[in-house]
Protein backbone atom coordinates (compact mmCIF):
# COMPACT_ATOMS: atom_id res chain seq x y z
CA UNK A 1 0.00 0.00 0.00
CA UNK A 2 2.81 2.36 0.92
CA UNK A 3 4.60 1.73 -2.37
CA UNK A 4 1.36 2.41 -4.25
CA UNK A 5 0.98 5.79 -2.52
CA UNK A 6 4.59 6.66 -3.33
CA UNK A 7 4.04 5.69 -6.96
CA UNK A 8 0.91 7.86 -7.17
CA UNK A 9 2.77 10.80 -5.67
CA UNK A 10 5.61 10.32 -8.14
CA UNK A 11 3.26 10.16 -11.12
CA UNK A 12 1.39 13.19 -9.81
CA UNK A 13 4.63 15.15 -9.57
CA UNK A 14 5.47 14.24 -13.16
CA UNK A 15 2.01 15.33 -14.29
CA UNK A 16 2.41 18.67 -12.51
CA UNK A 17 5.84 19.19 -14.07
CA UNK A 18 4.50 18.33 -17.52
CA UNK A 19 1.55 20.67 -17.01
CA UNK A 20 3.88 23.47 -15.93
CA UNK A 21 6.15 22.86 -18.90
CA UNK A 22 3.14 22.93 -21.22
CA UNK A 23 1.93 26.20 -19.71
CA UNK A 24 5.41 27.73 -19.98
CA UNK A 25 5.82 26.59 -23.60
CA UNK A 26 2.59 28.33 -24.63
CA UNK A 27 3.51 31.67 -23.05
CA UNK A 28 3.89 34.35 -25.69
CA UNK A 29 6.90 36.61 -25.72
CA UNK A 30 6.23 38.91 -28.64
CA UNK A 31 9.23 41.02 -29.65
CA UNK A 32 8.93 44.16 -31.76
CA UNK A 33 11.69 45.17 -34.14
CA UNK A 34 11.35 48.57 -35.79
CA UNK A 35 13.26 48.64 -39.07
CA UNK A 36 14.16 52.30 -38.42
CA UNK A 37 16.59 51.12 -35.75
CA UNK A 38 18.63 49.48 -38.53
CA UNK A 39 19.42 52.88 -40.06
CA UNK A 40 20.17 54.79 -36.85
CA UNK A 41 23.65 56.10 -36.30
CA UNK A 42 26.19 54.97 -33.72
CA UNK A 43 25.37 52.81 -30.71
CA UNK A 44 21.62 52.99 -31.33
CA UNK A 45 21.91 51.05 -34.61
CA UNK A 46 20.46 47.54 -34.22
CA UNK A 47 21.75 45.28 -36.98
CA UNK A 48 20.66 41.69 -37.60
CA UNK A 49 23.74 40.17 -35.90
CA UNK A 50 22.84 42.30 -32.85
CA UNK A 51 19.24 41.11 -33.12
CA UNK A 52 19.95 37.38 -33.20
CA UNK A 53 20.81 36.87 -29.49
CA UNK A 54 17.28 38.02 -28.62
CA UNK A 55 15.49 35.53 -30.83
CA UNK A 56 16.14 32.51 -28.62
CA UNK A 57 13.75 34.14 -26.14
CA UNK A 58 11.05 35.45 -28.51
CA UNK A 59 8.11 33.37 -29.68
CA UNK A 60 7.01 36.01 -32.19
CA UNK A 61 8.96 38.76 -33.95
CA UNK A 62 6.83 41.67 -35.17
CA UNK A 63 8.67 43.66 -37.85
CA UNK A 64 7.44 47.21 -38.36
CA UNK A 65 6.19 48.99 -40.12
CA UNK A 66 4.34 48.71 -43.38
CA UNK A 67 2.07 51.68 -44.13
CA UNK A 68 -0.96 52.59 -46.20
CA UNK A 69 -0.46 54.43 -49.49
CA UNK A 70 -3.38 56.92 -49.35
CA UNK A 71 -3.53 57.17 -53.14
CA UNK A 72 -3.67 53.48 -54.03
CA UNK A 73 -4.99 52.27 -50.65
CA UNK A 74 -2.42 49.50 -50.82
CA UNK A 75 -0.17 48.30 -48.02
CA UNK A 76 3.39 49.26 -48.92
CA UNK A 77 6.85 49.25 -47.37
CA UNK A 78 7.73 52.37 -45.39
CA UNK A 79 11.24 52.31 -46.89
CA UNK A 80 11.49 50.29 -50.10
CA UNK A 81 15.29 50.43 -50.34
CA UNK A 82 15.65 49.19 -46.77
CA UNK A 83 12.91 46.57 -46.90
CA UNK A 84 12.66 45.28 -50.48
CA UNK A 85 16.10 45.43 -52.13
CA UNK A 86 17.06 42.07 -53.59
CA UNK A 87 19.57 40.28 -51.37
CA UNK A 88 19.76 42.95 -48.66
CA UNK A 89 16.11 43.86 -48.06
CA UNK A 90 15.04 43.41 -44.47
CA UNK A 91 11.72 41.76 -45.33
CA UNK A 92 13.39 38.63 -46.72
CA UNK A 93 16.35 38.83 -44.36
CA UNK A 94 14.19 39.01 -41.25
CA UNK A 95 11.88 36.18 -42.33
CA UNK A 96 15.00 34.20 -43.26
CA UNK A 97 15.92 34.15 -39.57
CA UNK A 98 13.33 31.38 -39.15
CA UNK A 99 15.83 28.95 -40.66
CA UNK A 100 18.09 29.50 -37.65
CA UNK A 101 15.21 29.92 -35.17
CA UNK A 102 12.52 27.50 -36.39
CA UNK A 103 10.30 28.14 -33.35
CA UNK A 104 9.93 31.82 -34.31
CA UNK A 105 6.85 33.31 -35.96
CA UNK A 106 7.61 36.51 -37.88
CA UNK A 107 4.80 38.96 -38.61
CA UNK A 108 4.63 42.17 -40.61
CA UNK A 109 3.05 45.06 -38.71
CA UNK A 110 0.72 47.62 -40.26
CA UNK A 111 0.78 51.23 -39.11
CA UNK A 112 2.20 51.86 -35.66
CA UNK A 113 2.70 55.29 -34.18
CA UNK A 114 5.62 56.08 -36.49
CA UNK A 115 3.52 56.40 -39.63
CA UNK A 116 2.86 60.09 -40.18
CA UNK A 117 -0.87 60.77 -40.18
CA UNK A 118 -2.70 64.00 -40.93
CA UNK A 119 -5.10 64.48 -38.02
CA UNK A 120 -7.56 66.26 -40.32
CA UNK A 121 -7.41 63.48 -42.91
CA UNK A 122 -6.48 60.27 -41.13
CA UNK A 123 -5.90 57.69 -43.86
CA UNK A 124 -6.61 54.85 -41.43
CA UNK A 125 -10.05 56.25 -40.69
CA UNK A 126 -10.58 57.11 -44.36
CA UNK A 127 -10.07 53.45 -45.26
CA UNK A 128 -12.70 52.41 -42.74
CA UNK A 129 -15.09 54.87 -44.40
CA UNK A 130 -14.73 53.20 -47.80
CA UNK A 131 -15.50 49.58 -48.65
CA UNK A 132 -13.81 50.03 -52.04
CA UNK A 133 -10.59 51.20 -50.36
CA UNK A 134 -10.40 48.10 -48.17
CA UNK A 135 -10.26 45.65 -51.08
CA UNK A 136 -6.84 46.75 -52.48
CA UNK A 137 -5.55 47.03 -48.90
CA UNK A 138 -6.46 43.45 -48.04
CA UNK A 139 -5.16 42.06 -51.34
CA UNK A 140 -1.84 43.90 -51.05
CA UNK A 141 -1.43 42.89 -47.39
CA UNK A 142 -1.91 39.23 -48.28
CA UNK A 143 0.54 39.59 -51.18
CA UNK A 144 3.26 41.16 -49.00
CA UNK A 145 2.94 38.47 -46.34
CA UNK A 146 3.06 35.67 -48.90
CA UNK A 147 5.77 37.09 -51.15
CA UNK A 148 8.28 37.77 -48.37
CA UNK A 149 7.68 34.73 -46.19
CA UNK A 150 5.98 36.30 -43.17
CA UNK A 151 3.85 34.13 -40.91
CA UNK A 152 1.08 36.68 -40.69
CA UNK A 153 0.00 40.25 -40.18
CA UNK A 154 -0.02 42.44 -37.08
CA UNK A 155 -2.55 45.30 -37.23
CA UNK A 156 -1.45 48.40 -35.28
CA UNK A 157 -4.22 50.69 -36.52
CA UNK A 158 -3.89 54.41 -35.93
CA UNK A 159 -7.10 55.40 -34.20
CA UNK A 160 -7.35 58.87 -32.58
CA UNK A 161 -5.83 59.08 -29.11
CA UNK A 162 -7.49 59.85 -25.81
CA UNK A 163 -7.08 63.44 -24.69
CA UNK A 164 -4.52 63.76 -21.85
CA UNK A 165 -6.14 64.11 -18.44
CA UNK A 166 -4.68 66.29 -15.72
CA UNK A 167 -4.40 65.45 -12.05
CA UNK A 168 -6.70 67.75 -10.09
CA UNK A 169 -6.93 68.68 -6.43
CA UNK A 170 -10.31 69.07 -4.72
CA UNK A 171 -10.90 72.59 -6.06
CA UNK A 172 -9.62 71.55 -9.48
CA UNK A 173 -12.09 68.66 -9.62
CA UNK A 174 -14.92 71.00 -8.61
CA UNK A 175 -14.02 73.53 -11.33
CA UNK A 176 -13.60 70.78 -13.91
CA UNK A 177 -17.13 69.56 -13.12
CA UNK A 178 -18.55 73.04 -13.68
CA UNK A 179 -16.52 73.52 -16.86
CA UNK A 180 -17.64 70.14 -18.21
CA UNK A 181 -21.27 71.23 -17.81
CA UNK A 182 -20.67 73.92 -20.42
CA UNK A 183 -18.12 72.25 -22.68
CA UNK A 184 -19.17 68.60 -22.58
CA UNK A 185 -16.84 65.63 -23.03
CA UNK A 186 -13.91 65.80 -25.44
CA UNK A 187 -14.95 64.01 -28.65
CA UNK A 188 -12.14 61.77 -29.88
CA UNK A 189 -13.92 60.72 -33.06
CA UNK A 190 -17.39 61.86 -34.09
CA UNK A 191 -17.81 58.72 -36.22
CA UNK A 192 -16.38 56.31 -33.64
CA UNK A 193 -19.36 53.94 -33.75
CA UNK A 194 -19.21 53.69 -37.54
CA UNK A 195 -15.45 53.16 -37.45
CA UNK A 196 -15.83 50.47 -34.80
CA UNK A 197 -18.22 48.50 -37.01
CA UNK A 198 -16.06 49.00 -40.09
CA UNK A 199 -12.95 47.82 -38.24
CA UNK A 200 -14.76 44.66 -37.19
CA UNK A 201 -15.56 44.03 -40.85
CA UNK A 202 -11.96 44.75 -41.86
CA UNK A 203 -10.60 42.26 -39.32
CA UNK A 204 -13.07 39.60 -40.48
CA UNK A 205 -12.18 40.13 -44.14
CA UNK A 206 -8.45 40.15 -43.40
CA UNK A 207 -8.71 36.87 -41.53
CA UNK A 208 -10.74 35.33 -44.35
CA UNK A 209 -8.01 36.32 -46.80
CA UNK A 210 -5.19 35.00 -44.59
CA UNK A 211 -6.86 31.84 -43.26
CA UNK A 212 -6.48 29.59 -46.37
CA UNK A 213 -2.68 29.90 -46.11
CA UNK A 214 -2.68 29.45 -42.32
CA UNK A 215 -1.37 32.96 -41.69
CA UNK A 216 -1.69 34.58 -38.26
CA UNK A 217 -3.59 37.80 -37.60
CA UNK A 218 -2.78 39.83 -34.51
CA UNK A 219 -3.94 43.16 -33.13
CA UNK A 220 -1.75 45.78 -31.47
CA UNK A 221 -3.79 48.26 -29.45
CA UNK A 222 -1.64 51.39 -29.54
CA UNK A 223 -1.09 53.52 -26.40
CA UNK A 224 -3.96 55.78 -25.32
CA UNK A 225 -6.43 54.36 -27.83
CA UNK A 226 -9.81 53.90 -26.15
CA UNK A 227 -10.79 50.25 -26.64
CA UNK A 228 -14.42 50.96 -25.80
CA UNK A 229 -14.67 53.40 -28.72
CA UNK A 230 -13.03 51.43 -31.48
CA UNK A 231 -13.08 47.68 -30.79
CA UNK A 232 -16.10 45.37 -30.72
CA UNK A 233 -14.20 42.91 -28.59
CA UNK A 234 -16.58 39.92 -28.71
CA UNK A 235 -16.99 40.34 -32.48
CA UNK A 236 -13.30 40.50 -33.39
CA UNK A 237 -11.50 38.17 -30.97
CA UNK A 238 -12.47 34.99 -32.82
CA UNK A 239 -10.65 36.33 -35.88
CA UNK A 240 -7.50 37.27 -33.94
CA UNK A 241 -4.65 35.03 -32.81
CA UNK A 242 -3.51 37.53 -30.17
CA UNK A 243 -4.13 41.02 -28.80
CA UNK A 244 -1.13 43.07 -27.67
CA UNK A 245 -2.22 45.81 -25.27
CA UNK A 246 0.30 48.65 -25.37
CA UNK A 247 -0.41 49.67 -21.78
CA UNK A 248 2.25 52.36 -21.45
CA UNK A 249 2.90 56.02 -22.33
CA UNK A 250 -0.14 57.04 -20.27
CA UNK A 251 1.96 60.00 -19.14
CA UNK A 252 4.54 61.58 -21.43
CA UNK A 253 6.00 65.06 -21.76
CA UNK A 254 4.27 65.42 -25.12
CA UNK A 255 0.88 64.70 -23.53
CA UNK A 256 1.50 66.28 -20.12
CA UNK A 257 4.35 68.80 -20.42
CA UNK A 258 3.77 70.40 -17.00
CA UNK A 259 3.37 67.26 -14.86
CA UNK A 260 5.73 64.28 -14.62
CA UNK A 261 4.22 60.98 -13.55
CA UNK A 262 4.54 57.20 -13.87
CA UNK A 263 4.30 56.33 -17.58
CA UNK A 264 3.00 52.78 -17.15
CA UNK A 265 1.77 51.73 -13.68
CA UNK A 266 0.35 48.24 -13.26
CA UNK A 267 -2.42 49.43 -10.94
CA UNK A 268 -4.41 52.62 -10.45
CA UNK A 269 -2.70 55.51 -8.71
CA UNK A 270 -4.45 57.72 -6.14
CA UNK A 271 -6.36 60.65 -7.63
CA UNK A 272 -5.32 59.75 -11.18
CA UNK A 273 -7.28 58.70 -14.23
CA UNK A 274 -8.51 55.18 -13.33
CA UNK A 275 -8.01 54.00 -16.92
CA UNK A 276 -4.29 54.84 -17.05
CA UNK A 277 -2.84 51.56 -15.86
CA UNK A 278 -2.12 48.06 -17.10
CA UNK A 279 -4.74 46.32 -15.00
CA UNK A 280 -7.63 48.46 -16.23
CA UNK A 281 -6.71 47.86 -19.87
CA UNK A 282 -6.39 44.11 -19.37
CA UNK A 283 -9.57 43.84 -17.34
CA UNK A 284 -11.58 45.68 -19.99
CA UNK A 285 -10.74 43.06 -22.60
CA UNK A 286 -11.33 40.21 -20.17
CA UNK A 287 -14.69 41.65 -19.14
CA UNK A 288 -15.68 41.85 -22.80
CA UNK A 289 -15.08 38.15 -23.43
CA UNK A 290 -11.58 38.16 -24.86
CA UNK A 291 -9.88 34.87 -23.89
CA UNK A 292 -7.09 35.53 -21.41
CA UNK A 293 -4.78 33.31 -23.48
CA UNK A 294 -4.94 35.80 -26.37
CA UNK A 295 -3.96 38.88 -24.34
CA UNK A 296 -0.32 39.96 -24.14
CA UNK A 297 0.74 42.83 -21.88
CA UNK A 298 2.80 45.40 -23.74
CA UNK A 299 5.96 46.59 -21.98
CA UNK A 300 8.07 49.51 -23.20
CA UNK A 301 11.83 49.03 -22.96
CA UNK A 302 12.22 52.80 -23.08
CA UNK A 303 11.80 55.57 -20.49
CA UNK A 304 9.97 58.90 -20.51
CA UNK A 305 11.52 62.05 -19.08
CA UNK A 306 10.62 65.63 -18.11
CA UNK A 307 12.67 68.71 -17.19
CA UNK A 308 12.29 69.60 -13.52
CA UNK A 309 12.32 73.30 -12.73
CA UNK A 310 13.09 75.15 -9.50
CA UNK A 311 9.34 75.10 -8.83
CA UNK A 312 9.13 71.30 -9.16
CA UNK A 313 10.35 70.73 -5.62
CA UNK A 314 13.16 68.59 -4.26
CA UNK A 315 11.54 65.24 -3.48
CA UNK A 316 10.78 63.94 -6.98
CA UNK A 317 7.64 62.26 -5.63
CA UNK A 318 5.15 61.96 -8.50
CA UNK A 319 3.09 63.61 -9.73
CA UNK A 320 5.76 66.31 -10.09
CA UNK A 321 4.24 69.63 -11.08
CA UNK A 322 5.76 72.67 -12.75
CA UNK A 323 7.88 70.60 -15.14
CA UNK A 324 9.02 72.20 -18.38
CA UNK A 325 8.27 69.82 -21.23
CA UNK A 326 10.53 66.93 -22.21
CA UNK A 327 13.92 66.06 -20.83
CA UNK A 328 16.94 66.48 -23.13
CA UNK A 329 17.53 63.89 -25.84
CA UNK A 330 19.78 60.95 -25.12
CA UNK A 331 23.03 60.41 -26.99
CA UNK A 332 21.70 57.25 -28.63
CA UNK A 333 17.98 57.74 -29.18
CA UNK A 334 18.32 61.45 -30.09
CA UNK A 335 14.68 62.09 -29.11
CA UNK A 336 13.56 64.60 -26.49
CA UNK A 337 11.82 62.95 -23.56
CA UNK A 338 12.81 59.39 -24.50
CA UNK A 339 15.69 57.21 -23.30
CA UNK A 340 16.59 53.61 -23.99
CA UNK A 341 17.25 51.37 -20.99
CA UNK A 342 21.07 51.55 -21.41
CA UNK A 343 20.80 55.37 -21.50
CA UNK A 344 18.85 55.33 -18.23
CA UNK A 345 21.25 52.83 -16.69
CA UNK A 346 24.17 55.12 -17.46
CA UNK A 347 22.45 57.96 -15.58
CA UNK A 348 21.90 55.92 -12.41
CA UNK A 349 24.66 55.97 -9.75
CA UNK A 350 27.74 53.99 -10.78
CA UNK A 351 31.52 54.18 -10.45
CA UNK A 352 31.88 56.12 -13.70
CA UNK A 353 29.60 59.01 -12.74
CA UNK A 354 29.92 59.12 -8.94
CA UNK A 355 31.95 62.36 -8.95
CA UNK A 356 30.28 64.14 -11.87
CA UNK A 357 28.35 67.37 -11.41
CA UNK A 358 25.81 69.50 -13.26
CA UNK A 359 24.06 67.88 -16.21
CA UNK A 360 26.16 64.72 -15.77
CA UNK A 361 25.48 64.21 -12.07
CA UNK A 362 23.86 60.82 -11.47
CA UNK A 363 20.14 60.63 -10.85
CA UNK A 364 18.65 59.53 -7.55
CA UNK A 365 16.88 56.21 -8.04
CA UNK A 366 13.60 55.49 -6.24
CA UNK A 367 12.42 51.89 -6.38
CA UNK A 368 8.94 50.44 -6.02
CA UNK A 369 8.74 47.92 -3.17
CA UNK A 370 4.97 47.58 -3.77
CA UNK A 371 5.57 46.30 -7.34
CA UNK A 372 2.50 48.27 -8.43
CA UNK A 373 3.66 51.46 -10.13
CA UNK A 374 7.26 51.31 -11.38
CA UNK A 375 10.61 52.94 -10.72
CA UNK A 376 11.62 56.52 -11.22
CA UNK A 377 14.83 58.52 -10.95
CA UNK A 378 15.38 62.25 -10.72
CA UNK A 379 17.76 65.13 -10.18
CA UNK A 380 16.22 68.26 -8.70
CA UNK A 381 17.01 71.56 -10.40
CA UNK A 382 20.08 73.35 -9.06
CA UNK A 383 20.30 76.87 -7.61
CA UNK A 384 20.14 78.32 -11.10
CA UNK A 385 17.01 76.33 -11.91
CA UNK A 386 18.95 74.13 -14.34
CA UNK A 387 19.84 70.44 -14.85
CA UNK A 388 16.65 69.13 -13.27
CA UNK A 389 15.22 65.92 -14.74
CA UNK A 390 12.60 63.29 -13.84
CA UNK A 391 12.58 59.86 -15.52
CA UNK A 392 9.97 57.10 -15.30
CA UNK A 393 11.35 53.84 -16.63
CA UNK A 394 11.23 50.06 -16.88
CA UNK A 395 14.22 47.98 -15.84
CA UNK A 396 14.63 44.18 -15.68
CA UNK A 397 12.98 44.06 -12.25
CA UNK A 398 9.87 46.06 -13.15
CA UNK A 399 9.52 44.21 -16.47
CA UNK A 400 9.66 40.93 -14.55
CA UNK A 401 6.93 42.27 -12.23
CA UNK A 402 4.69 42.84 -15.24
CA UNK A 403 5.49 39.40 -16.62
CA UNK A 404 4.55 38.04 -13.21
CA UNK A 405 1.28 39.96 -13.38
CA UNK A 406 0.53 38.46 -16.81
CA UNK A 407 1.30 34.98 -15.52
CA UNK A 408 -0.83 35.39 -12.39
CA UNK A 409 -3.78 36.57 -14.51
CA UNK A 410 -3.42 33.58 -16.83
CA UNK A 411 -2.74 35.82 -19.83
CA UNK A 412 -1.09 34.78 -23.06
CA UNK A 413 2.17 36.53 -22.25
CA UNK A 414 4.08 39.74 -22.86
CA UNK A 415 4.91 41.98 -25.82
CA UNK A 416 8.18 43.94 -25.61
CA UNK A 417 8.46 47.27 -27.45
CA UNK A 418 11.10 47.56 -28.85
CA UNK A 419 14.20 45.33 -28.91
CA UNK A 420 16.29 48.31 -29.98
CA UNK A 421 15.60 50.06 -26.65
CA UNK A 422 16.74 47.12 -24.53
CA UNK A 423 20.46 46.89 -23.75
CA UNK A 424 21.29 44.81 -26.81
CA UNK A 425 25.02 45.51 -26.44
CA UNK A 426 25.25 44.55 -22.77
CA UNK A 427 26.66 47.95 -21.80
CA UNK A 428 24.94 48.15 -18.41
CA UNK A 429 25.45 44.79 -16.71
CA UNK A 430 27.31 42.79 -19.32
CA UNK A 431 24.21 40.77 -20.24
CA UNK A 432 22.65 41.45 -23.61
CA UNK A 433 18.90 42.08 -23.61
CA UNK A 434 18.50 42.12 -19.81
CA UNK A 435 14.87 43.30 -19.90
CA UNK A 436 13.94 40.59 -22.41
CA UNK A 437 15.76 37.96 -20.36
CA UNK A 438 14.02 39.02 -17.15
CA UNK A 439 10.62 38.70 -18.81
CA UNK A 440 11.44 35.29 -20.26
CA UNK A 441 12.70 33.89 -16.97
CA UNK A 442 9.61 35.16 -15.13
CA UNK A 443 7.28 33.62 -17.69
Amino acid sequence: MKSFVVLCAFLGAIAIQQGSASTASTSHLVCYYDGNSYVREGLAKLTLPDLEPALQFCTHLVYGYAIINPTSNKLVSRNEKLDLDVGTGLYRTVTGLKKKFPHLKVLLSVGGDNDEVDNDNNKYLAMLDSTDARIPFINSAHALVKTYGFDGLDVAWQFPKNKPKKVHGSFGKFWKGIKKTFTGDFVVDEKAEEHKEAFTTLIRDLKNALRPDGYLLGLTVLPNVNSSLFFEVPAIVNNLDYVNLMAFDFQTAARNPEVADFPAPIYELNERNPESNVNFQVQYWLDHHCPASKINVGIAAYARSWKMTEDSGLTGLPPVSKTDKAGPAGLQTQTDGLYSWPEVCAKLPNNANAHLKGADQPLRKVGDPTKRFGNYAYRAADDKGENGIWVGYEDPDTAANKAGYAKAKGLGGVALVDLSYDDFRGACSGDKYPILRAIKYKL
